[in-house]
């Protein structure tokens, strides 16, 4: 009996022996799988970040320390001749400051001067064509209109009333269609009446523009230009308008002769 149990335990033992080693074979592999591939985890990588950071740090600061070292080492005559490199450069680009200011405020002016400048021009332009009667004009004014059934109105009584309405001020007039300037001349006789040269008939209309409350009593004045031709039987009317459009045009005439003296 006896020695059937011994091989019985002989293969017991062997047996034991063999699972022994299988389960440290496995052991092994399994530590061996956990270490390999490597596994990074969140928390180590911010660990890895932050121990870069201050290594980074570090460098920087040692660096840092070195120039100030050799600052603290250099003799006294450098580090007055730094220090006053360091102020001639603040004073050059303090100056530097100053011009790029002074040119600007230049800029700005010469830019407000000349458009200024461009609109003084323009208006200057535009009242000297309103006079010359190259340009359209609209404003406040009267209406002057003389029928003359009998054509006995002459033209120096057309003039007359002209030369009443400038007098009081008036800015810019038209004659049947005929724009008056500096110029302008009334020829021919009653009932063939001319405007530099251009032929009217009645009734005659005059459109003006300047002050009405001075337009109107020039023309109404005891014996002046509406007492005038009424006497030869013409029909006056006068009307006050709060705006009249004159815009008869002649065209821009050069000067054979005259020539401007402004260099």
């Amino acid at each position: 009996m006896s020695n059937e149990e011994l091989p019985q335990g002989e293969d017991r033992t062997g047996k034991s022996q063999a699972d022994t080693e299988q389960r440290r074979l496995t052991g092994r592999q399994q530590l061996i799988a956990g270490l390999w591939p490597p596994r990074i985890t969140r928390a180590q990588l911010i660990v890895a970040l932050l121990l870069f950071g201050l290594g980074l740090g570090l460098a920087i600061q040692v660096r840092s320390n070195s120039d100030n070292s050799a600052l603290r080492g250099a003799r006294q005559e450098d580090l007055v001749r730094i220090l006053d490199e360091l102020d001639d450069r603040t004073q050059r680009l303090e100056d530097e400051k100053q011009r790029l200011g002074d040119q600007r405020t230049e800029l700005e002016n010469s830019s407000d001067q000349a458009e200024e400048a461009r609109k003084q021009t323009v208006e200057k332009e535009r009242q000297l064509g309103i006079l010359a009667g190259t340009v359209a004009a609209h404003g406040p004014g009267i209406t002057l209109t003389v029928d003359d059934p009998g054509e006995a109105v002459q033209p120096d009584m057309l003039l007359d009333a002209l030369q009443e309405l400038r007098a009081a001020g008036a800015e810019a007039i038209e004659v049947n269609g005929v724009r008056v300037v500096a110029n302008t001349y009334f020829s021919g006789d009653g009932g063939a009446i001319k405007v530099d040269g251009r032929s009217i008939s009645a009734p005659y209309a005059f459109k003006v523009i300047g002050k009405p409350q001075d337009l109107e009593p020039a023309l109404n004045i005891p014996g002046g230009v509406v007492q005038t031709l009424e006497k030869e039987q013409a029909t006056v009317h006068v009307a006050q308008a709060d705006d009249i459009v004159v815009d008869a045009l002649r065209p821009a005439e050069r000067p054979d002769y005259a020539r401007s003296s402004s260099q």
